[in-house]
């Protein structure tokens, strides 16, 4: 695929919902929502569009046939006859629909298409995410099943790589949660808009330790949604467009946590789709070329993890490369998750990936909400979703940028 992609599909037009706890809003009222601003914001009508791919995953049950049909989008719109494709690759699912719809424009068969990720967690009937990762259950981790148990290890396991104690691990996750927060509380569609400090983070309930409430990203309803076009046909919609550099999957075999010798400190699969989605782009450094990444925080052991993965810094240098230099603020050498991430955000599983590419859309075209987060002089920004759990992962990279 490499150099096939680049530059040759354009976003003309995005929209997202206030992330939250959005018991005001069923999930054909969010896609309508994320799509309304979408259209405008390209300047075309429902009826233009020739085709649609809608990312959503398990938390959608409560719409007839919401988990198993494009019926979900074009009920919500109210389409006529266009074809209309649900995906579904776990926390990867928005993205897979903007990959989706960049691929139905760069097979020609369209000229506008639609990309929505959309999920409605909180009314589903139990907490969290439920039984979505299947896998083998051995006694030696089968206590550790659920996300916040996989994540804990691989961060007790990163602690005891690098020689961190647990107060100076504690406190290297918490200066990530602080930034999440720090940045969710100056955007207003974040699920989360409050600041924490250092001793809060550190001090706040386990959830499993290492990770407290502040390390755990929360259960949230939203939509996202992008307009595509092939590139030469951009500049009838907008000046300010944006082009698609790159896009990758990279899906693990699935089995690494079986080993009892699996390193819990680096995510193969991120590593190797973030070779596939540079090598596409051109992209030779990525820690000096990239304007931002929104990454995969789900937890804050992820944000850390993520970005030695995608070789922003070295094995084991996020302490010092990242925290205590500040690299990742938005004034910062490297600026991650700005939005405020997963962490903050709030993450729907079906529409982060989209989600994340809106917030690198609107730092490229200088309009961010609030203004004290606006990046300087963004050319070119990485979004990275990841589905599953150390192990077991389906990573997706998107990289996009100026034309």
């Amino acid at each position: 695929m490499r150099e096939i992609l680049k530059d040759k599909v354009a976003i003309v037009g995005m929209g997202c919902t206030k992330f939250g706890e959005r018991w005001d809003a069923d999930v054909e009222i969010l896609i309508r929502d994320a799509v309304d601003e979408a259209l405008d914001d390209a300047g075309v009508d429902i009826k233009d569009i020739q085709a649609i791919w809608v990312g959503t995953g398990r938390g959608s049950q409560q719409v007839p046939m919401g988990p198993c049909s494009g019926i979900i989008a074009s009920s919500a719109l109210q389409t006529q006859y266009i074809p209309v494709t649900r995906v579904e690759n776990l926390c990867c699912a928005g993205q897979e629909a903007v990959r989706g719809a960049t691929l139905g424009v760069l097979s020609k068969c369209y000229d506008l298409v639609l990309a929505i990720g959309v999920e409605k967690l909180k009314d589903c009937g139990y907490g969290g995410l439920g039984p979505m990762y299947p896998g083998k259950w051995e006694p030696i981790y089968g206590a550790y099943g659920t996300p916040p148990g996989r994540y804990a290890m691989a961060a007790t396991a990163y602690f005891n790589k690098y020689g961190l104690s647990p107060v100076e691990g504690k406190t290297v996750l918490a200066e990530i949660s602080v930034k999440s927060h720090y940045y969710g509380a100056r955007n207003p569609k974040a699920h989360l808009q409050r600041e924490v400090t250092v001793e809060e983070a550190v001090n706040a309930p386990i959830i499993c330790w290492p990770l407290g409430l502040y390390d755990c990203c929360g259960v949230t309803d939203g939509a996202s949604a992008a307009v595509l076009v092939p590139t030469e046909d951009a500049k009838s919609y907008r000046d300010d467009y944006c082009t698609i550099k790159a896009f990758s999957i990279a899906t693990g075999p699935g089995w690494l946590k079986e080993n009892e010798d699996y390193d819990f400190t680096y995510w193969k699969e991120t590593q190797e789709g973030a070779k596939v989605a540079y090598a596409e782009a051109g992209i030779k450094d990525p820690r000096k070329e990239l304007g931002l990444v929104e990454l995969h925080d789900c937890f804050s052991i992820a944000e850390l993890i993520a970005c030695e993965s995608m070789f922003l810094c070295g094995p084991g240098e996020f302490k010092h490369e990242f925290t205590e230099k500040r690299a990742y603020y938005h004034e910062g050498e490297m600026p991650v998750d700005v939005s405020g991430g997963l962490k903050s955000f709030g993450h729907p599983i079906g529409a982060s990936g989209a989600r994340e590419i809106y917030e690198i859309y609107k730092q490229i075209q200088g309009k961010v909400q609030y203004p004290s987060r606006q990046i300087k002089d963004i050319d070119i920004g990485l979004a990275h979703n990841q589905g599953g759990h150390p192990g077991r992962f389906v990573p997706g990279i998107a990289i996009i940028g100026r034309p």
